[in-house]
């Protein structure tokens, strides 16, 4: 365990563009548990830009070189999702703590491997799940466990967002399926996994996989590309608390609607909403009603669910930074803290199971192999 400051590097931390340099590094430099030691990105003179914009003493363009260095004790990874695997391996096979974007692999057998890894080394991990740290969801999960809907009996969730046909050859590889990328491995796993943070797993599911948009055209080389990579899912089954669940994740070409979550109990309901992709930004409403309350009323998220110091900034560093403040806990008490590297597989493994349900055409078990 570092003795004082956790010393980070971060893969992905380019200055003009990423998440890694929207989200990442300024919840890092926000949070007195962390100092930055290193950037990383592909090319020399971006990592030298970046390191001078951001104030860290060490910059690489070789992710294994920055894992390997001794003053370096977590590596934060905030690239695209096919390089995942690649990156936290050699985190991992030096012996360092890992943050890694959700998803964890572009696939469940790169998850497994990770996963398998951190396990035997020993290290703390988290994976980029962070609507789990989003002082709403938080509050709606602790008004669920009290007893405000008195038994769970209906739950309706969609994420419509915008991501039309029309792109830029630089995104060309989220076309492909297999890049890990689109409406379920990302979209739908970040709302798949704030519905089970907040009322359990799935005991059931029959689901709908497809891509309904096969081609899109790319504006600075005028191709035709075809798509692989899905764009709506849809969701209809059974959490292990018994309730019927109804979901649909998707990118539309114009207009999305963002993003809602209805819980219905026997006692009340709740309703979280976002007008974006909710798991990016501190912008969720939540409402709720009781009994014979006759609207929903706008609910006061309560003050002891933001961890984060005002030094942390609002907008899409603010639940990132509120994880990395629980990986911190972690690292300091020794202990696992969701949402770790088997939080990120038992959804991966959630995926893969609406993968199946979908190709079978039938609804099937969460105990299925």
């Amino acid at each position: 365990m570092p003795v004082g400051k956790i010393r980070v590097g971060v893969v992905g931390a380019n200055v003009r563009a990423g998440w890694g340099g929207r989200a990442h590094l300024p919840a890092i430099l926000g949070l007195p548990e962390y100092e930055l030691r290193a950037v990383c990105t592909a090319h020399p003179e971006t990592a030298q830009e970046s390191a001078r914009h951001f104030g860290a003493p060490l910059a690489f363009h070789d992710y294994a070189q920055m894992a390997q260095h001794p003053e370096i004790d977590l590596v934060s990874v905030a690239v695209r999702a096919p390089l995942h695997h690649a990156v936290v391996m050699a985190a991992l096979e030096a012996g360092k703590h890992v943050f890694c974007e959700w998803p964890l692999g572009a696939n469940t057998a790169e998850a497994q491997e990770m996963a398998s890894l951190a396990q035997r080394t020993g290290v703390r991990t988290m994976v980029g799940l962070q609507a789990r740290a989003a002082p709403p969801l938080v509050y709606l999960k602790e008004l669920v466990e009290e007893g405000y809907l008195g038994q769970v009996i209906a739950v309706h969730m969609t994420m419509l967002l915008p991501g039309g046909a029309r792109r830029r050859a630089s995104g060309a590889w989220a076309a492909d399926r297999r890049t890990g990328t689109g409406a379920l491995a990302i979209s739908g796993g970040h709302a798949l996994d704030a519905l089970c943070f907040c009322l359990g797993e799935f005991q059931e599911v029959s689901a709908l996989v497809t891509t309904q948009v096969k081609q899109w055209h790319l504006t600075d080389t005028q191709e035709t590309i075809p798509v692989t990579t899905p764009d709506n899912v849809l969701v209809n089954g059974m959490l292990q608390g018994g309730a019927v669940v109804s979901v649909h994740v998707g990118s539309v070409p114009w207009h999305g609607s963002g993003w809602r979550l209805e819980v219905f109990g026997t006692e009340g309901s709740l309703l979280a909403t976002s007008s974006q992709m909710f798991q990016l930004a501190d912008a969720i409403e939540l409402w709720g009603a009781k009994g014979t309350s006759r609207n929903l009323e706008k609910l006061t998220i309560p003050e002891r669910f933001t961890w984060v110091p005002e030094t942390v900034p609002a907008g899409p560093a603010f639940n990132v930074a509120q994880m990395f403040r629980r990986l911190a806990e972690a690292i300091q008490q020794s202990r696992e803290i969701e949402a770790n590297f088997a939080t990120a597989l038992r959804r991966h493994r959630l995926l893969d199971l609406l993968d199946r349900s979908s190709d079978v055409g039938r609804r099937l078990s969460s105990e299925e192999p």
